[in-house]
């Protein structure tokens, strides 16, 4: 059948206008299956839609249409709409409304009112005078202020055309990207109201589009307000989203069943202790009934739920706090569930994952919702002792009595942006001090700049990097004797990796084999996962900058370094076994040598940085974590300088404060926990020496990680990649197995330090380097380390990845020389290495 060419014209899927002799031809084309034929869609004239309005029909297909010329030329038949402008007849036109802003919403009204409509106007209450409107029929407000979001927001334009009555939408300027979203032209449709756009932007007048969708949406609407912008959302998108705001990136707070969807492997979910008895310990008035009517409200049982589940195919204990149940409150019933998740994730040898999200103790159950924290802890103590993983995630707000017990007390403390922290409320802080507090004051973030949990990770992001920890911790979930012929999880980060690629529904891949469970072959290399590094801007960093802009300084002993004792060589004659000592001082200086994190990038697979000493900060310096090396998980710990000098500031050059070490010390101890062996990097001029270092302890932090290592009950290996320098480097090198770089330098203090001590001289630096044998080949020679590593075909920084394949293959072949060694003998032969010194 032929339409009428004055009402419509045909074009391009690309916009391209379609001529009546296209038209044809695509027509005798579309009678050979074989071709492909370009798409097209109908544009129809503004009068064609408000007469379809009036009749209520639906719109026609494009089976055929005019050129440009005969659609412009031909006079239109006007729909059958009263001309009288009175306000009685003005009622039966159909009501349109014009999604348009200043002088482009002029300009539609006008056309509308032409074609028979009754043009209303969106509005924002500080804009309520906008001059361009003024011809509009009515107005109808669309929020407070004004912004391009919410032209855009779906909810506030389907709730304007409801409100002003509207049965067709027409969209311009930044209402646009409404046309490409399927949820609201699924509303939109679900309310019989029409929506269309122009043919082209600069086409307004010219032709008008029918914006359609295939989805379907359920017929109860629902909607979710954004408590940070204020604007609503189909809560559907949302969910696909992780409830994080289209518009302004803000967390919607998460309900329990929400939280499991988005987390969990589909379907794998089971809940423990439902319907414990609800206690009321102080006779509290109308305390039950408020329990039963938010029970009623939210369907949930109390403010947690608990259970097991699956992450990629990882099996997993779950807690998961609702602060739509009293805020989260913890109450006995709630502390109850949480110490039984825990008892019985002891007993099935399963990782415990909890999120917080609570406002503290019940207050109505006064003394015995304090004794909860002591209850829990004993639970969370009990599998702790048994080698287990506990990984808390903090989300908003975590505060009060739950963060001070379970929710500080994980193996591994994660937290999503942005969410409150603390234990003390901000108002009673503030009534406290009298003082107002900072910006971002008990927060994820501030959180993670005080070393108090080691990282904020995106929501979108937080299946992912559970699913590894979870992996990297597999071990820790096998029987405690294994014998030949039990079930044993077969673990790696490629098959990790290939379930979160298969998504939430595919969750049983990962596969199980006999005992004994040979590791797979050497992997690919992945990218790293690592948090922000977050600069506290302290005054040991302002101090670093004044010094760096003075010309350098020296970690040891504190004093700056001059041009001189870098460069000019001239000024100091020296033999040649100094010019050879200086030269690998230099070398090893040399501000474009691989820095750690190339070593780390090159050797380990899904790296996973963990931040925070737990008590004050988090170290530059430092960088620690966990990952896979040939397989093996693996505890890292290094010594950064930094690649740029905007970076080694923020970084202390490599120089560790107290708060590094002591993070060093965290992690030695949870890689003991679940029998990871360690790998040190060293590369650093030296323990930072400052005042703020010495308040803190530095001694006592170095002196701590000496203890820690002759200790520790796993596998440790050390390389040194650059700069060895004093008890700061030492730190990190009481090791089994210990190897420096060709060009690698180890000393007990610099050598501009050394000469300035000895000969009051800083001038003879590179005849001290020579004197103290701090270059790799003597420091092998008197048998402080294994082995010397080649660093190829030049220094490190000419050839970084023979350098890093080298230092790789070392620490794969000392890993597997140290994996079968029996743990006393190991912390044996440690003593008498270094006993023998």
């Amino acid at each position: 059948m032929k339409t009428k060419a004055q009402n419509y014209i045909t074009f391009s899927s690309e916009g391209r206008l379609v001529s009546e002799e296209e038209t044809r031809r695509s027509e005798q084309e579309s009678q050979q299956p074989s071709k492909e034929k370009d798409s097209s869609d109908v544009a129809y004239r503004l009068t064609r839609v408000a007469e379809e309005a009036v009749r209520s029909e639906v719109a026609p297909n494009a089976v055929g249409a005019s050129n440009v010329t005969e659609y412009l030329e031909k006079q239109v038949e006007a729909a059958p709409i009263p001309e009288d402008e009175n306000e009685e007849l003005s009622e039966l036109r159909p009501r349109v409304l014009v999604m348009a802003r200043g002088k482009t919403a002029r300009q539609l009204i006008q056309e509308a009112k032409d074609a028979g409509f009754s043009a209303w106007a969106p509005l924002t209450q500080e804009r309520r005078f906008d001059l361009n409107l003024r011809e509009a029929d009515g107005t109808v407000v669309l929020g407070e202020r004004y912004s391009d979001a919410l032209f855009c927001n779906g909810y506030a334009v389907l709730e304007a055309a409801r409100e002003c009555g509207a049965s067709t939408i027409l969209l311009a300027g930044e209402s646009l990207p409404l046309a490409d979203v399927d949820i609201f032209l699924a509303r939109a449709a679900q309310r019989k109201v029409r929506v269309f756009k122009p043919m082209t932007d600069n086409a307004i007048g010219f032709g008008w589009v029918l914006c359609t969708t295939e989805r379907t949406v359920a017929d109860e609407e629902e909607w979710r307000t954004c408590r940070h912008c204020g604007l609503t959302f189909d809560a559907a998108g949302l969910a696909a989203g992780h409830y994080i705001c289209p518009q302004c990136g803000g967390y919607f707070r998460m309900s329990s069943n929400e939280r499991i969807a988005d987390l969990l492997d589909a379907g794998t979910f089971e809940e423990w202790d439902v319907g414990l008895e609800e206690r009321d310990p102080l006779s509290f008035p109308g305390y039950l009934d408020k329990i039963e009517g938010l029970r009623e409200k939210t369907g949930l049982e109390e403010a947690v739920r608990t259970g097991a589940g699956s992450i990629a195919g990882l099996k997993l204990a779950l807690g998961v706090m609702d602060s739509t149940f009293l805020m989260g409150s913890m109450g006995t019933v709630v502390g109850e569930r949480v110490s039984r998740l825990f008892d019985r994730a002891t007993e099935e040898r399963l990782p415990v994952v909890m999120f917080t999200a609570s406002g503290g103790a019940r207050m109505q159950e006064g003394l015995m919702s304090l004794m909860q924290m002591a209850k829990v802890s004993c639970a969370v103590e009990r599998h702790s002792a048994a080698g287990l993983l506990y990984i808390v995630v903090h989300t908003d707000p975590t505060t009060g009595g739950v963060t001070a017990s379970f929710a500080m007390q994980g193996d591994i403390i994660l937290a999503e942006p942005k969410a409150l922290i603390g234990f003390a409320g901000q108002r009673v802080i503030r009534d406290t001090i009298k003082q107002e507090l900072p910006e971002g004051f008990q927060t994820a973030e501030f959180a993670l700049q005080h070393g108090l949990i080691d990282g904020v990770v995106a929501r979108g992001e937080l299946r992912e990097r559970l699913a590894h920890l979870l992996a990297l911790h597999a071990s820790a979930c096998l029987p405690d004797n294994p014998k030949p012929g039990d079930r044993a999880l077969i673990v790696d980060y490629d098959s990790v990796c290939a379930n979160l690629e298969g998504g939430a529904d595919t969750y049983n891949s990962i596969t199980y084999g006999m005992f004994p469970v040979e590791l797979p072959a050497e992997p690919q290399e992945k990218p790293r996962f690592s948090f922000p590094l977050f600069s506290g801007g302290s005054s040991a960093e302002k101090r670093i900058e004044r010094a760096v802009a003075a010309g350098g300084f020296n970690a040891e002993d504190g004093s700056l370094l001059g041009e001189t004792a870098f460069s000019d060589q001239a000024q100091c004659p020296t033999s040649d076994a100094a010019e050879e000592a200086w030269n690998h001082v230099q070398l090893a200086r040399n501000t474009h040598r691989p820095t750690s994190l190339t070593y780390i990038d090159g050797m380990v697979d899904g790296f996973i940085e963990l931040h925070g000493d737990r008590a004050f900060g988090d170290d530059g310096a430092i960088v620690g974590g966990i990952g896979w090396i040939a397989g093996r998980p693996v505890t890292v710990l290094a010594q950064e300088k930094g690649v740029d000098l905007k970076e080694r500031i923020r970084r202390n050059f490599g120089c560790p404060q107290p708060e590094g070490y002591r993070k060093t010390i965290r992690l030695m101890r949870q890689a003991e926990k679940f029998h990871r062996p360690v790998v040190c990097l060293v590369d650093t001029q030296g323990a930072f020496c400052g005042t703020e270092a010495e308040e803190r302890g530095q001694g006592n932090a170095i002196a701590d990680n000496l203890f820690t290592l002759a200790g520790l009950r796993v596998p440790v290996v050390s390389v040194l990649l650059g700069e060895g320098g004093s008890g700061g480097a030492l730190a990190l090198a009481l090791a089994d197995k210990v190897a420096m770089q060709e060009h690698a330098v180890y000393s007990v203090l610099s050598p501009e330090g050394f000469a300035s001590i000895l000969w009051k001289d800083r001038t003879r630096a590179p005849e001290a380097a020579a004197v103290m044998r701090m270059g790799a080949a003597d420091v092998a020679r008197m048998g402080i380390i294994d082995e010397v590593l080649s660093e190829g075909d030049g220094p490190a920084h000419e050839n970084p990845r023979q350098a890093v394949d080298n230092v790789a293959d070392y620490v794969r072949t000392a890993l597997d020389e140290l994996a079968d060694c029996n743990v006393d003998e190991l912390v044996e032969k440690r003593h008498e290495r270094f006993g023998r010194f």
